[in-house]
């Protein structure tokens, strides 16, 4: 996901032994360069990530987990699977743009 949006920032601290999830929005993408091929080796996150309500969330989006998530064979080669947690930690511009553009002209979620 931080590959085709530059202002997503990764968490990149030590992963520690918990596993990350995906939710099925994003079920089947590689955590780093967002590829549907070659689910290749687990994804670790750190303690910090797996935390409290964070707990079970999904690595990209933050939406309750359904998947284990996986790294791609090309990034286990790139060796981007040893950069640290891949845990998105910012909403990024877009999310909160369409937050206040929604709370401007009053439309609420259904």
């Amino acid at each position: 996901m931080a590959k085709h949006h530059p202002d997503l920032v990764m968490c990149r601290k030590q992963p520690g032994v918990a596993i990350g999830r995906l939710c099925e929005k994003c079920d089947g993408l590689c955590c780093v360069c967002n590829s549907f091929v070659n689910p290749e080796k687990l994804v670790h996150i750190c303690d910090e990530c797996n935390y409290g309500s964070h707990e079970g969330r999904c690595t990209i989006c933050g939406n309750p987990g359904v998947t284990d998530a996986f790294y791609c064979r090309e990034c286990v080669q790139l060796e981007k699977d040893r950069d640290g947690c891949p845990k998105i930690v910012n909403l990024g511009a877009t999310k909160t743009d369409l937050f206040y553009e929604r709370k401007k002209y009053g439309f609420k979620k259904r």
